[in-house]
């Protein structure tokens, strides 16, 4: 009996422990930027802020381009996943369902796209868009963003593509559809928890990436975006780490967002498609 309550005592401990360790920095950031000036450069930590204070977000807000930069970064992330994803249903579903000459040898390039580093492709990267005079633009951003996103999101998918029972499409063009019907209305409603994890992806790497931004947009105010806004915080701020803590809070805020939203969506995504397959 003690075996048995220590062999499910002792993972669940370890899980805890392990959570507060990845939970922590990110509670002590949002209450940082929510204590008052004093309790943060007090000699005792204070662990619970009590005087809870908005002034940091509201210096935060307030710095110079950050509306702009929030709004560069929504959209080059939002452009990038909404046509990585478009590109992916494509080549996840030739993938999955096709057999064509070099097919193993596609799927292999993908996965080295995939693990290839993009930051020992940024001086590349920046001579083809100087060249095409496009530095400054948002529009390189969104494309290299997507080919970054991209690998990942058509191999991803195409497990998903492949783990629907292909009687079902066959059915459905059976009935009268034809393939691009059946993929439509068969398939696609049981790929929304793949459409869900993938994008969720795709906007966390588009949303953080930073060697790009910094290398291709160098006019303050212009195509940068909060990554390299935030890089900048400490020395526009000095030691206010108040004002830093909540632009950082600030910045992660839209991931958490997009977790929680997209989290109940894939549940009620994957039973959608159940009703109809």
């Amino acid at each position: 009996m003690k075996r048995s309550l220590f062999g499910r005592v002792w993972p669940n401990a370890t899980a805890l422990v392990v959570f507060a360790a990845c939970i922590f920095p990110v509670y002590w950031m949002f209450a940082t930027a929510l204590k008052p000036t004093g309790d943060i450069i007090a000699e005792d930590p204070v662990w619970f802020p009590t005087n809870i204070t908005f002034e940091h977000f509201g210096t935060a807000t307030d710095a110079e381009h950050f509306w702009t930069y929030l709004r560069n970064s929504l959209t080059v992330t939002c452009l990038a996943v909404l046509f990585s994803l478009v590109i992916a249903l494509a080549g996840s579903f030739a993938l999955a369902r096709m057999r064509f000459r070099g097919r193993r040898g596609f799927v292999i390039g993908f996965m080295l796209a995939q693990m290839a580093p993009w930051e020992v492709m940024v001086i590349a990267i920046y001579l083809i868009v100087r060249d095409a005079s496009m530095l400054n633009s948002l529009v390189p951003l969104t494309a290299f963003y997507m080919m970054m996103i991209l690998p990942f999101t058509i191999l991803t998918l195409r497990g998903f593509v492949a783990a629907v029972p292909k009687e079902l499409e066959e059915s459905a063009m059976v009935d009268g559809c034809t393939r691009v019907q059946a993929f439509r209305r068969v398939i696609l409603p049981l790929l929304a928890p793949g459409l869900m994890s993938t994008s969720m992806f795709g906007f966390i790497t588009a949303w953080n990436e930073f060697p790009l931004v910094l290398v291709l947009s160098k006019e303050a105010g212009g195509a940068q975006t909060l990554p390299l806004w935030l890089s900048s915080f400490q020395t526009q701020f000095g030691d206010d780490w108040g004002a830093t803590m909540a632009a950082s809070s600030l910045f992660a805020v839209p991931i958490l967002i997009l977790f929680v939203f997209l989290q109940r969506r894939a549940v009620s995504g994957l039973t959608a498609g159940a009703v109809k397959g």
